[in-house]
């Protein structure tokens, strides 16, 4: 199996595991701090594909300082595999919550006039939390082709 850039039990691997959860809970943290987000649906599903996604890294990233504390090789077949359908499940739950996401913000923001009327509305939140989760998405598809390269390389 090949050493690439991000693989499972490097330290370049945890440190995009570590990035993507950390992205992910900000921007749950400022979706859920953000006044009338519960409203829209779109915004109740990027706290929901964002809180799997934290699961998921940081589960990985454990697993990551386990195998370099250990100098354990995690490129068995089977654990790569695993990695795969994972990674690119929840890449493509945060990708649809990321965006639909952000085609709130902008119906919200440009459409409307929400956001201009309804001053209790958090629409700087609700932008900056967005930016946040297609954050967490872009360090979790570099993780989902980096993985998928190395399942293709068994």
């Amino acid at each position: 199996m090949k050493d690439l850039f991000g693989s499972p039990g490097k330290v370049s691997g945890l440190v995009l595991r570590i990035g993507q959860c950390l992205f992910a809970a900000a921007s749950i943290g400022v979706m859920a701090s953000a006044s009338g987000f519960s409203s829209t649906t779109a915004f109740c599903y990027l706290i929901a594909s964002m809180g799997l996604q934290v699961l998921w890294s940081f589960g990985l990233a454990c697993l990551d300082i386990h195998a370099l504390r250990l100098k354990r090789d995690l490129h068995s077949h089977i654990l790569v595999s695993l990695f795969v359908v994972g990674d690119w499940v929840t890449a493509t739950l945060s990708l649809a919550a990321a965006s639909s996401s952000a085609g709130v913000v902008i119906l919200f923001n440009r459409d409307t006039v929400f956001c201009r009327v309804d001053k209790q509305l958090a629409c700087s939140m609700f932008k900056i939390s967005v930016a946040l989760a297609f954050v967490s998405w872009f360090l979790l598809a570099i993780s989902s082709c980096i993985m998928f390269w190395l399942l293709a390389s068994v």
